[in-house]
Order: structure tokens, then sequence, then C-alpha cells
């Protein structure tokens, strides 16, 4: 199926088409994250008051579409916003159903409430929820809610699809939700299911994965030129597609990454794709059939920003989220306070605003000498203005609780450089300040701690608040495992910050520097 096969990457949507070919159209979206409405792009400079995104934009664009065509996900469909989360995602669910799914794949946030919601989601929808690598630890059986894969016929075509979820989700959601789980290798458990897939004679085999393709630096990156990263062979989407070259093409999630032009990998023949994050954009592939001999011959990718004065909006789809959110509304519309200032997020990748500020919180509410908060479960900013509910609730979607610990300085140290990344700290910090250097393979060297202005030594030990979520092995949380006097206090952070707002004149510019590279 794979031998003549030629991928075309292009971004234009007039495109040359063989005349003697028959096209199927697959739209994939990833990580919509609860972001079910449009709202004002407010990073587009030219015009940060133009809207795009959600259900109702996504929609009316499909029903333009004029060629046959699917649609699938990559997961993360609903943890991230009040409505996704009030509705624990029956809104993400029944806005699927309309507009016609026929595939998603489990996401790490999808069992943010529990396998007992996933189970409660899959009888809902009129799709298939797929997780090929997942197993019972007990008895080794996959789980009754998920398919490994699923077959779709589409213009008399066979579309395989293989779902596999990310290994990283046994600690990427609560830990505790997921224990009894096994999330197995995704491309050794791939190359055991292709060949299954295979017996069904399908014309084209898609992947579904809930993870990237590893390496990539920022969020848009046109890499068809680029020389990818040694790691980026050794796992993620193309190590998967090395493994199992049989697959076509690869529809990537989690990392909240977009590929404007795909990435054709010519060892295998397979295209990478990514549909960026929040129901901004979407990807459309082309696959073009030969109308004669009916063999797959190339397929063309295209990502397409949902702007709301180019596609419109579907009022139906509109008004099935409404259902859902108008009790939503009510509560979210409160306005709590105000801030003077605009908390950002780092563009240098270190210590922000907004978590600069959110830590603050954290460790004056628990009276600690430090607080630490995991930087990717930030997932807003704070605009300068009135602060609704709904702005919290944004910031921070989850319902992590405030844990407290005592620490030494050799693992608050063993803390920071577990969360260094290529010069990027995937940990906010309050009560200290920490100086680092990197190394030529932009690894963190040097370490050094300071908390009033004094070199932390090994062995002095301290206070901390942190969240439920990095005390139970949350990614980048193994040095509080390690901890003693570890005490879960049952509060809600996002309460805390709540409290703290409606208890303050208006927030003001917390002091930053806090996490400082060297070189």
């Amino acid at each position: 199926m794979k031998k003549n096969l030629i991928i075309a990457l292009i971004v234009t949507l007039f495109s040359s088409i063989n005349l003697n070919a028959e096209i199927i159209s697959v739209y994939n979206t990833t990580d919509i994250h609860g972001w079910y409405f449009s709202r004002a792009a407010r990073w587009n400079k030219e015009n940060p008051k133009r809207e795009i995104g959600g259900f109702s934009a996504l929609s009316a664009l499909l029903k333009k579409e004029k060629n046959p065509y699917i649609i699938i996900d990559s997961g993360d469909m609903f943890q991230g916003t009040p409505e996704g989360n009030f509705t624990k995602g029956n809104a993400s669910v029944a806005l699927m159903n309309y507009l016609g799914y026929s595939a998603v794949t489990v996401g790490n946030h999808e069992y943010d409430y529990t396998e007992n919601n996933i189970k409660h989601l899959v009888k809902k929808a009129k799709f298939p929820f797929l997780g090929a690598n997942i197993y019972y630890k007990e008895n080794g059986k996959t789980p009754e809610y998920l398919k490994p894969y699923t077959i779709v016929e589409k213009a008399g075509k066979k579309i395989a699809i293989l779902g596999l979820a990310g290994e990283h989700t046994k600690t990427s959601t609560l830990p505790t939700y997921v224990k009894h789980l096994d999330f197995k290798d995704e491309a050794k458990e791939a190359a055991k299911w292709v060949k299954e897939i295979k017996k069904h004679n399908p014309d084209i085999i898609i992947g579904l994965a809930h993870f990237g393709l590893a390496g990539l630096t920022r969020e848009r990156i046109d890499i068809s030129t680029w020389t990818l990263p040694s790691k980026s062979y050794a796992y993620g989407t193309l190590a998967l597609t090395r493994t199992a070259p049989e697959i076509d093409i690869i529809f990537g999630g989690h990392s909240h990454k977009v590929l404007p032009k795909g990435y054709y990998d010519k060892a295998s023949s397979t295209l990478l794709c990514e549909s960026s994050w929040g129901l901004t954009d979407v990807t459309k592939v082309d696959l073009e059939f030969d109308d004669t001999t009916g063999k797959f011959i190339k397929a063309t990718a295209l990502v397409i920003p949902l702007w709301t004065d180019i596609t419109g909006k579907d009022k139906k789809a509109d008004k099935i989220l409404k259902k859902f959110t108008k009790k939503v509304n009510k509560k979210m519309a409160q306005i709590i306070g105000k801030s003077n200032v605009s908390l950002l997020i780092s563009k240098e990748g270190l210590d922000s605003d907004i978590g600069n500020w959110m830590t603050d919180v954290m460790r004056k509410h628990a009276k600690t000498d430090l607080a630490f908060q995991n930087t990717h479960g930030i997932r807003s900013v704070m605009t300068e203005g009135p602060l609704t509910m709904r702005d919290i609730y944004q910031i921070m979607p989850f319902d992590n609780t405030l844990v407290t610990l005592k620490m030494t300085g050799k693992l608050i140290k063993k803390l920071m450089r577990d969360n260094f990344r290529n010069s990027y700290s995937k940990m906010q910090i309050s009560g200290m300040k920490v100086k680092f250097k990197t190394n030529k393979n932009n690894n963190p060297t040097d370490i050094d701690i300071y908390i009033n202005s004094k070199l932390v030594k090994p062995n002095d030990e301290f206070t901390v608040v942190t969240n439920n979520y990095l005390t139970s092995g949350g990614s980048g949380g193994k040095a509080f495992t390690l901890s003693k006097d570890l005490n879960d206090t049952m509060m809600p952070i996002r309460n805390v910050l709540i409290q703290s707002i409606r208890t303050s004149s208006a927030i003001e510019k917390p002091e930053g520097n806090r996490i400082i590279k060297l070189n």
C-alpha cells in the first residue's frame, strides 16, 4: 500500500488535483480543552479583536466541504474551561455527535474525573473512543469501554483509524486515577495492532495519537526543511512511524503544537500532522485515490485557522452549547475583583507574572517558606481590568488542592533540575531565587538556590506548599514524593485564588526575575 506513496505537502487551498482522482478529506482536531466558543485572538497584532475558533466555526466550515469527509480528534476534549469542566465532557460529546465525529483517541485529561466518567461519555457518544495501548494491570485485558481501532467506510473506501494514548498518561493526569492501568509503549503496540488491521485490507491507515513530534521548540513551526534533533527519533510520533511504517498519516496531540505544512518522513513515507489546541485551527488532509484503480496516490496537508469572518457560524451548534452553559454563565459572569496590570506568561520560558502571582498567593495562604506550581497547570493569563469567576477558572481549570510538606535544600535543587528543559522551567516558584547555567546540550548546570539572599545548603529544611497533582507523582514531581510531613489540606487552589482576589483592593505586578539563566 505504501511502496509508491508520494506525499505532497502544501498549505494553499487551491492545489492541483489529478482529474482522474477521487478525493476524501480528513479533518483533525486535538486538545480542545473545552474551548467550545469563538473568542478574540488577542495574539493577533493586526486585529486582536478578530474572532477565531469554536465548534460553531468548525461546523460552518464542514458544511461548505464538497468532498466526502470524516472528522477525528486526538484527545483532551474538555478539561480547561468552565463549560468543559462543569459538564465533565458531556458538552464535548454532544457537539462532536452533532458534527459527526468518526473517532477520538483518549487523552490524559479524559481521566481527570476518573475512569467511570469516561465510561459515561462513551455511552453518550455516537463514535468510538480509542486506546490501543491501554490495558488493565490485573488481567492484561483492554478496557471494555475502549477500542484499539475502528474502520470507517467513506465513499467506498475503508479508512482504518488506530488510536494510541500517551505513555505519559500515568503521570500527566492524577496518578491515583490511572494506577490500575498500564500504558504500554506506543510504537510497539502500534506495530502489533497494524498487523491485525491489515487483515481487513484497508485502503489507508491513520494513526490518532495523544502525543506529538518530539523536539519541537516553538508552537508553530514549518519543519519541512528543518533538521530534527536526535530526541525526535527516540520517542513521539516519528518514533511511532519508524516502528509501524504501514501507517500512512499520523495526527498527533498533547504538545499543543501546529505543523502548518505537516511533516513528511521519507524513511517511512508517512505524513505527520498536529493541529494546535483550543480549537483555533483544524488540520485538513485530502486523500487522493486513483479513480481507475482505486489505489491511494497521495495526501495533501492543510492547516486551516478558524477565523469566523471566513468560516461563518453554525447557529445550531451554538444552540446545543447554550443548553449546557446557561447555569455556568450565570456563575462565571460574577465580578470578583480587579487587576491593575496584565499578568502574562514568560516569553523566555522562565518565571512568569501569572505564575509568580499564583505561587505568592499559595505561599501566603499556607504560611510556608516556599511555593511551587507546575507551569503547564496554568492555562490562561490575567488581563488588566475587572476579573470574573470565569477568568480564574480558565487560569486554574484543574481541581488541584493545596498540599504542605517539608523539603531539604538537596531536594529543592533536585526539583528544579528535574524541571528545567532546554532552558525552560516547568516549575513556577515563590519565596526563593534560582540561578543556573546550561551546557552545550542546553541542559542545566550549576544550579544555585537562594532564600532571603542566602545560598541554600543541602541539609537546610523549609516548609513548602504545592498541589496534589505534583505530590502524587505527576510530571516533574518526583522530588515531592521524597519529602516528609506531607499533608493534603483538601483546599482547592482555585478557591484560594478567588478568596485572595476578593479580599485584595487590586492585583499589582509581583516581583519577577525569580529564575535567572546566567549564560
